[in-house]
């Protein structure tokens, strides 16, 4: 099968086809976490939504190079240009090494991802390892004579870029705009212009982490470190370049400012921003105070939280909606998915022990066409989903008897699940214990179901009715569908 794979290209702002250099290879860099602190569900989305386009693309037969950064260094509250980098801020509370700081949340952002069925990407640079790159990087921008010396800093002249350039090219802002608003500041800081921002930065008597540079002793800006590495791996000008829409500006955007400067060349193809998380239409975010760690949504322990949330139920709910749209955190919401997540899971376990016979009227080859087209319209997942729970249905419907389905129908939809289930959306099979904390596992459930079943064939109705009075005791209820019988913890 031909794919034509469309994806929304930031920088163009509208969906192009996705054409790899030949032989078929793919380039992408993706931002990845500031190591300071716990995991929440703010790094979840762009962790899962780039997991999607790295898998699917390797399905379709691409050799993908995926880079995703630690930062470790450089990183100043809301990307100001004084203040103390993150890292050493934890470091300083906690009297510990920065690099320990560094090592400790990498390896719990790690753990996390694994839970999140995240494939680990091709390569995982640290900034604190491209010292020298980015300091020879800032030098030929300097030699380029897009950058100024001041102080012992180094800065980036947006103005003069732009006179050549247009560094509201993935953001669409207005430069010079930007420069009428901010004249009056002029002469109150080491910048030419309040918007230049540091590509190195002087370190203050009190920073820990800092080093020799030809202009101070200091530390790189937190925009340098990703054109540094993303071109050291990927080249000067590479595929895909993802992120959170909120570093769209100005880090993204100073990213490209930065590489043009340096290479004289735009260095992405294609830009793709997944949109925000959000609790009650604001985003979640360290810097608000309204995150919950991933931590706390698989143990329960959040005040927001009404119950524990398994690492496939959060994987599942940010796939039901697509990349580029906002999602609102509700428990509702996580409830609901956790709910769809186990009906998908158990109706395709079902599959393989149904007996085939004569073929129904069920398109199987036209569900894994749509499947196929909404994976090529921009990575469409929700759509994908709503498919696959048409395929749930079927496989329900011949499990009750209601229908059959042939062997050619069966085989295909074990295809289905081991392509797009399996491989694409990197959904995987939990324990009960992990998804609704019932304490049970599938197997001693699904003995239990079928042992009331038979009672109910049996005209047995109050044994029938005692088993789902005792379950229902311990937390436990079942609810009988044409479908069969779901089950689900209630507290």
């Amino acid at each position: 099968m031909e794919h034509q794979l469309k994806v929304f290209n930031s920088l163009t702002r509208k969906k192009e086809d996705f054409i790899p250099i030949n032989p078929p290879f793919a380039g992408m860099y993706v931002c990845g976490p500031t190591v300071y602190g716990d995991p929440h569900l703010g790094h979840a989305r762009p962790a899962i939504t780039f997991d999607i386009v790295y898998r699917y693309l390797l399905y379709l037969g691409y050799k993908v190079r995926y880079v995703r950064n630690i930062t470790d260094v450089g990183h100043l509250e809301n990307d100001a240009d004084q203040g103390e980098d993150k890292i050493a801020q934890k470091a300083r509370l906690e009297k510990l090494e920065p690099m320990e700081v560094a090592q400790f949340y990498t390896n719990r952002y790690h753990k996390y991802m694994d839970m999140l069925n995240v494939l680990n990407p091709s390569i995982e640079p640290h900034a604190s390892g491209h010292i020298l790159e980015q300091i020879e990087m800032v030098q030929k921008i300097l030699d380029k004579g897009m950058a100024y010396e001041s102080e012992g800093s180094v800065y980036f002249d947006v103005e003069k870029y732009n006179k050549s350039n247009n560094y509201g090219i993935l953001s669409g802002r207005n430069v010079e705009e930007m420069i009428a608003n901010t004249r009056e500041l002029d002469g109150q800081s080491d910048k030419h212009n309040s918007f230049d921002f540091a590509i190195w930065k002087k370190a203050s008597p009190s920073h820990i982490m800092r080093w020799n540079s030809p202009w101070s002793e200091g530390f790189p800006g937190w925009h340098l470190e990703c054109s540094v590495m993303s071109a050291k791996y990927l080249g000067e000008t590479f595929d895909i370049h993802g992120g959170g829409m909120d570093l769209l500006f100005p880090h993204h955007e100073s990213e490209i400012a930065q590489s043009v400067a340096a290479n004289g060349k735009q260095p992405v193809k294609y830009w793709l921003h997944n949109n925000m998380i959000t609790i009650n239409g604001q985003k979640m975010g360290k810097s608000l105070g309204n995150f919950i760690t991933l931590e706390e949504f698989i143990n329960g322990s959040h005040e927001s939280l009404e119950q524990a949330y398994s690492p496939m139920t959060i994987r599942f709910f940010i796939l039901q909606a697509h990349y580029r749209g906002t999602v609102d955190f509700s428990n509702s919401a996580l409830q609901a998915s956790g709910k769809a997540y186990e009906r998908l899971m158990k109706a395709f376990a079902r599959l393989e022990g149904i007996a085939v016979g004569e073929s129904s009227n069920f398109d199987v080859a036209e569900l894994e066409k749509d499947c196929h087209a909404a994976m090529d319209d921009d990575f469409n997942t929700p759509m994908v989903i709503a498919r696959l729970f048409d395929a749930v249905k079927f496989i329900n419907s011949v499990a009750e008897k209601q229908i059959s389905m042939s062997i050619e129908q069966k085989t295909a939809l074990q295809k289905i699940r081991k392509n797009f289930i399996d491989e694409i959306l990197g959904i995987k099979q939990e324990s009960q214990n992990e998804t609704a904390g019932a304490g049970l596992d599938e197997e001693l459930m699904k003995l239990i179901i079928e042992l009331r079943l038979k009672m109910r064939q049996e005209k047995n109705f109050a044994m029938s009715d005692f088993i789902r009075d005792e379950l229902k005791n311990t937390g436990i209820e079942l609810k009988d569908t044409k479908e069969g019988t779901d089950w689900s913890k209630t507290n």
